[in-house]
């Protein structure tokens, strides 16, 4: 019996009556709780409570009848005010009218100071925004009373401006908003920190125009010299519907990667004289106004449905609700900083954020200032590369035969590791292929990075090398035998069959002269061998460009892996235990980690961007070369680094240990062991040391984590599946999940 009025209590519990959405989110402010707060009494999420209080989900059991118990006790101890929330507003607005005449002789009534955490969480703070005629004057009261009747008030048109409104400066509400629309075409935005704003706007022209006088968007500079970041609006499928904008792009405007210029929006947008970039409205759009008084007038937008986050660097971003998508591009923003596209195309801003070309003069004899470059950017003007350092169709390679296919004395080719070798009998007779993966390969490679800066580079025959001088050089690396490494103050010979040739991509020797970055001759030079190149593209002008943005990135990465469980100082086997599902405790941050990835290898790929688009020819050039952070002379440097990185470790693990890789892949090292795990290919001693300067386990960029482990079994299937014209199979390109594609196989 007493199972069935259990039963019974769970079924009235089921059904709690809750108050209505609003009224949910005014009892909690009246209380000054925050969503977190409630949320951790609850056990549930932040971005369920902003849910249940914008009207968007209904709370289910068991915490249903905690939160129904939450509410009522709030409810007692700040009952509703007896009018109702339209009587409220109109109340409100009457008010205003009677005031009106009087507001130039007598001073407003101000409300009590909120904290700035109230004044982030209450709507009376951080719903203003921008109506349809003059703000009216603050309304007295309670806290609890002005919060009931909201920012809502009727015959307004503007809030007060930006750096005015409330405590906590020009961008209290953070750098972005997610915006979504109901039922009811009401429009909510979601921001940093479960803020919820109400937005006003009725048209994308007014809401571009709102965001910047009303919001409080945006995000503060990351340099002195640079540019505060413009806000950015994130708009769901009905936020696009609900502006007038089609929920997903045409198959034509799709691959155009725009709306139609004729689209009724856009028309709009131009009659009020707004403007948009060369890009159009497309997934990722900026519309502006011309600076005046060199202030911007500049909002970014992103649309999700018309594949603005890629699923290859933001996972299913796209998938998640309003609330929840706020957090990861808010993490992001936060950490990394705001996007302004892909995450390569923010990598590439992102290193001119932080090192700007120009700054601030001192003062002439008016006393005015004027822009000047800044010592150790790259300027403001696009250098051309060496002819070596060009990609095929360059304008510097117009000179070239039609079809000319360049080799390697005349192109420099530095890549990432793609190399792979068949097993050995011993190596057959082991269990298991361990894959190790080195964490922000390409960000390790940057820092401390020496590359040109603003000045073309210079011309030279016969000089003597000079490894501080960033550049290309042309020459023979033949005769130098990297498999004889030097380990402390002795010198060791390895098996250079079983060892990639850190001088070519494909880990080949190489024949004869080719052309190489400063890294990889700088190398040869360590391995005690004389170099004697034949010519040279030098740049005398140069510096560590990239050490803050590598330094950004690194922390970004570094902090968020903490806040899922994996911290920097862990002993090998806590490292290993903490990785394992490290993405399951917080799927949304997971999505940031990978976002910062793609950020380092786009923003260097980036630097190296081909022409893309119908309608290009070879010898003309394309969009991207007007940059002046066009640079392949610095992506080849960085690459070159991380190759070198990759063999300098792989050559120390095998003069201390005897093992060898069996393929690379950039990044992945695949090793043959007896037991699954990385501990059984790294010697760690009790002490937690392993090999100096080898691969060693651990969260911090260079450092390496588990990839991924198959059997030896499953390695020499592959091999053989994929066998064919003296190729051998990179087992590193599928040691993580161990699947063959039918594109892999030809089929």
């Amino acid at each position: 019996m007493s199972e069935l009025f259990e039963a019974v209590d769970a079924l009235v519990a089921s059904r709690s009556p809750l108050p209505p959405p609003a009224e949910r989110r005014r009892l909690r402010q009246a209380h000054a709780l925050t969503l977190d707060e409630v949320a951790a009494a609850l056990q549930v999420r932040r971005a369920t409570v902003g849910a249940w209080e914008s009207g968007k989900t209904e709370p289910r059991p068991p915490e249903r009848e905690a939160y129904a118990h939450l509410l009522e006790q709030l409810a007692t101890l700040y009952p509703a005010l007896e009018s109702t929330d339209a009587e409220q507003e109109d109340t409100a607005a009457a008010q205003a009218a009677a005031k009106a005449t009087a507001a130039a002789s007598s001073p407003p009534v101000s409300p009590p100071k909120a904290s700035p955490s109230e004044a982030l969480d209450s709507p009376a703070a951080t719903r203003a925004g921008v109506e349809d005629a003059p703000s009216a004057p603050p309304v007295a009261g309670s806290r609890a009373e002005r919060v009931s009747r909201g920012a809502r008030r009727p015959g307004a048109t503007k809030a007060a401006p930006a750096n005015t409104a409330a405590p906590g400066g020009v961008y209290a509400h953070g750098p972005l908003l997610v915006l979504d629309a109901d039922a009811d075409r009401q429009v909510t935005g979601y921001g940093v920190g479960g803020l919820i704003l109400d937005v006003p706007a009725k048209s994308l022209s007014a809401l571009v125009e709102w965001t910047l006088t009303g919001a409080r968007l945006g995000a503060e500079r990351l340099h002195g010299s640079g540019k505060d970041a413009d806000p950015l609006l994130v708009l769901t499928e009905a936020a696009c519907e609900r502006f007038g904008l089609p929920g997903s792009l045409s198959e034509s405007e799709r691959l155009a990667g725009r709306l139609a210029e004729g689209h009724k929006v856009v028309k709009q947008l131009q009659r009020a004289e707004w403007q948009l970039t060369k890009r159009g409205l497309g997934p990722w759009a900026r519309i502006y106004r011309p600076a005046q008084g060199g202030r911007r007038s500049c909002v970014q937008l992103c649309i999700p449905s018309w594949r603005a986050l890629d699923g290859r660097a933001w996972g299913h971003a796209a998938r998640l609700e309003p609330a929840e998508l706020a957090r990861v591009l808010g993490v992001y923003a936060q950490r990394v900083m705001t996007p302004v596209g892909s995450p390569a195309v923010t990598g590439l801003q992102l290193m001119t954020a932080l090192n700007p070309p120009t700054r601030a003069s001192e003062p002439d004899a008016d006393g005015r200032r004027h822009s000047e470059h800044r010592p150790g950017s790259l300027g403001t003007q696009p250098v051309d590369p060496a002819p070596c350092e060009a990609p095929d169709g360059h304008p510097v390679l117009a000179g070239l035969p039609r079809f000319h296919v360049r080799g390697p004395e005349e192109k420099l080719f530095e890549e990432a590791y793609d190399w792979a070798r068949d097993l050995t009998d011993a190596e057959c007779m082991k269990g298991y292929l361990v894959g190790l993966d080195v964490n922000l390969a390409f960000a390790a490679g940057a820092n401390g990075a020496v590359v040109g800066l603003a000045s073309p580079p210079v011309h030279v025959t016969r000089p003597a090398f000079d490894a501080s001088l960033p550049g290309s050089w042309l020459v023979d690396l033949s005769h130098v035998d990297p498999s004889r490494v030097k380990v402390g103050k002795q010198w060791r010979d390895l098996d250079g069959d079983l060892l990639p040739s850190p001088f070519t991509p494909s880990g080949q020797r190489p024949e004869g002269p080719a052309w190489y970055a400063t890294p990889t001759v700088a190398y040869a030079v360590e391995l005690g061998y004389d170099v004697a190149p034949v010519e040279a593209w030098v740049r005398p002008e140069h510096g560590r460009f990239l050490d803050g943005w590598y330094k950004r990135l690194r922390d970004a990465y570094v902090a968020t892996m903490a806040d899922l469980g994996v911290g920097e100082k862990l002993s090998p086997t806590e490292f290993l235990e903490a990785m394992d599902g490290y993405k399951s405790r917080d799927p949304e941050l997971g999505i940031v980690v990978d976002a910062v990835k793609m950020t380092v290898k786009g923003g260097i790929g980036k630097l190296r961007e081909k022409a893309r688009g119908g309608g290009w020819k070879p010898g003309q050039a394309w969009p991207a070369l007007a940059r002046p952070t066009w640079r392949p002379d610095i992506r080849a440097t960085v690459i070159s680094r991380a190759r070198i990185n990759m063999h300098r470790k792989m050559a120390a693990l095998a003069a201390a240990t005897g093992q060898y890789p069996v393929a690379v892949l950039s990044d992945c090292a695949v090793y043959a062991a007896d037991g699954p795990s990385p501990l059984d290919v790294l010697p760690y001693d009790s002490g937690g040391k392993t090999v100096p300067g080898s691969f060693r386990l651990g969260v911090s960029p260079g450092m390496v984590k588990h990839e991924g482990t198959q059997s030896v079994l499953w390695g020499s299937g592959v091999l053989e599946q994929l066998a064919g014209d003296g190729h051998v199979a990179n087992l590193a390109r599928y040691i993580k999940t161990g699947e063959v594609t039918a594109k892999d196989t030809g089929e």
